[in-house]
């Protein structure tokens, strides 16, 4: 299995949301952006329960797997990610996230998840205090912020969330920490350069590059142009 530290953490990268693309032509459309300058997928894993909407399943992950050599980014917005996390690792995501609000032991959780040899992310809603990831960031790989309330693709972005960004990113170089800062909701090639400045590094972007009326090249070459700022 890859290592998400083949991802370069010193520049801005882009992860497009599947959400976004036509799924009636699945392979066409991760190749268009794959070809585009993507830097790898973003899976939004949706159960009906801990967000309101159902999206894709591991049979689906699996399907599209020998199609593209994106890194696969699987977001688990769903109650019980240590039930499903390793149909999805089989079915080929090389990225495991769980949201830190479904876990009464986080910890636990992370150490499973290791067991499956996947990347391990932890996520946070807009309104979860950035203090509650704060102790699980030497275990472990990733901590996505959601700028939107998870569910639907197509929301605004939440400038408010972007002082956890400054908090994670201020943790992590001051323990000299190896670990990405995803954020998604919202990012499009104008709210890019204030996450960026945030101490984001990753871009989960959906609607402004699957739908971008200048083309997928376009819309991720104007997110990687975005400058990281000197929290970095």
């Amino acid at each position: 299995m890859r290592s998400i530290f083949d991802i370069p953490q010193d520049k801005i990268t882009v992860a497009p949301s599947l959400l976004a693309a036509d799924f009636g032509k699945l392979n066409e459309e991760i190749a268009r952006i794959e070809n585009a300058g993507a830097d790898l997928l973003h899976l939004d894993i949706m159960d009906g329960h801990f967000v309101p909407n159902i999206t894709m399943g591991p049979m689906l992950v699996k399907s599209i797997r020998p199609h593209t050599k994106l890194f696969f980014d699987a977001h688990l917005m769903i109650e019980e990610p240590l039930r499903y996390a390793g149909e999805f690792v089989k079915a080929g995501a090389e990225l495991i996230t769980f949201h830190i609000e479904t876990e009464k032991d986080p910890a636990y959780t992370i150490a499973e998840l290791r067991k499956l040899g996947c990347a391990v992310g932890v996520s946070i809603k807009p309104k979860t205090p950035v203090e509650t990831v704060l102790p699980y960031l030497d275990s472990i790989d990733l901590v996505l912020v959601m700028s939107v309330e998870p569910g639907f693709g197509g929301q605004s972005f939440m400038p408010e969330v972007l002082d956890k960004c400054r908090i994670i990113r201020r943790e992590i170089n001051q323990k000299k920490l190896k670990l990405h800062i995803e954020i998604d909701g919202g990012i499009d090639e104008h709210t890019v350069h204030a996450a960026a400045e945030a101490g984001a590094n990753m871009m989960v972007a959906g609607t402004a590059v699957f739908r971008h009326k200048e083309g997928a090249e376009t819309a991720i070459q104007r997110l990687h142009a975005a400058r990281p700022g000197e929290i970095f």
